[in-house]
């Protein structure tokens, strides 16, 4: 298994698991700044934010800018955007569907 494919399996099925995952489908359809993402999550600025600085640490998003810093989805991840589908179908996509049958 490749290394990115453990980081990803480790980043997405651990707590916050899901909202990194939310993010990076986000980001994946354009670049956004941290407010942005929150409105269209419903999430936290400040959790917005976390998850923004556990994905960066992790080389799967960049930012570029000051204020209003835009987020990007890295080119390492863009360049193995199959592992996160593969994850993100058996493990993400799973824990949203059983959030909302609570």
């Amino acid at each position: 298994m490749k290394q990115i494919k453990r980081l990803l399996y480790w980043l997405l099925s651990t707590s916050g698991g899901v909202n990194r995952g939310r993010i990076i489908e986000l980001l994946r359809e354009k670049p956004m700044n941290a407010h942005e993402i929150s409105d269209a999550l419903k999430l936290d600025y400040k959790t917005v934010r976390h998850h923004l600085r556990v994905l960066e640490k992790n080389n799967l998003v960049t930012s570029a800018g000051g204020y209003g810093k835009m987020y990007f989805i890295s080119e390492m991840l863009e360049a193995n955007m199959e592992y996160f589908d593969e994850i993100w179908d058996e493990i993400g996509k799973n824990k949203i569907n059983k959030r909302r049958m609570r």
